[in-house]
């Protein structure tokens, strides 16, 4: 297994969104551990993405029954929902900033902040704010182009955390990245480039999704192809908009390779 610390790829600018971002997900977090587990519920069942709702855009009488865990005999325990117009566009971005639990933040924020920095340097402020926030939405739009019928909550940052990787590979691939590795006992730190720490991740991504297709999940599972759908849209989106911000000869590690 490969775990990475740090990248050697100093940004010139203070990523103010890049830390705003973590922040708020941190607040969210708070926010949903303050509420009762029937409000935490109801909370990750309206602001979370939820497929089959989208049914309910055209269809307002349509009552989406959300799984939203199960009972101690493992069985799903369902909450009903009605259409909610307004809730529904809204949770397309609302989702991308609850989490389920600690790790799950964790996880997120820690790529998040190690590839998310250079990425705001390259494109600006402003600019890595949209796309970042387009990328969610993509990273959303692929999971419920492979599963428009769940039933299934969807939270975390994690489709629009995919979206920088695929962005960083792509405008930094030869940037080194110190790495823990795993080998069954053996533990060292090695540093890798970029694309082959970014590359090992989004082939475990893809290797997963065609492994879960078809199969029935009670608990949910991991919205796979939301993160192979972010890192491809970074990834795709990067050269476009890098193209519209002129980049400084004082930003370090500028490898864009579309430019070669």
């Amino acid at each position: 297994m490969i775990f990475p610390l740090y990248d050697e790829n100093a940004a010139r600018r203070v990523p103010v969104v890049t830390c705003g971002l973590i922040l708020i997900n941190v607040a969210a977090l708070l926010w949903l551990n303050s509420l009762s587990p029937l409000q935490h519920l109801q909370a990750t069942a309206h602001f979370g993405f939820v497929p089959k709702r989208i049914q309910q855009l055209s269809d307002p009488n349509l009552v989406v029954h959300v799984v939203v865990g199960q009972d101690p005999q493992r069985r799903p325990l369902f909450l009903p929902v009605e259409a909610d117009q307004a809730g529904i566009l809204t949770s397309l971005l609302t989702t991308m900033f609850l989490h389920a639990g600690w790790w799950h933040l964790l996880g997120n924020m820690w790529f998040l902040w190690i590839f998310g920095n250079n990425v705001e340097d390259r494109l600006g402020h402003v600019l890595f704010l949209l796309f970042y926030l387009l990328g969610g939405l993509i990273a959303t739009g692929c999971h419920w182009a492979f599963e428009p019928y769940s039933e299934f909550r969807v939270i975390g940052a994690s489709g629009a955390v995919a979206a920088v990787l695929g962005a960083y590979a792509v405008t930094f691939p030869h940037a080194r990245v110190r790495c823990l590795i795993f080998i069954v006992i053996f533990i060292t730190l090695i540093d890798v480039p970029a694309i082959l720490v970014l590359g090992v991740w989004i082939v475990g991504q893809i290797l997963s999704a065609l492994n879960a297709l078809g199969r029935v999940n009670l608990t949910g599972g991991v919205a796979w192809w939301a993160h192979v759908g972010g890192f491809a849209a970074g990834a795709l989106l990067m050269p476009t908009l890098a193209s519209l911000v002129k980049p400084s000869d004082e930003t370090p590690g500028q490898e864009e390779w579309w430019k070669t």
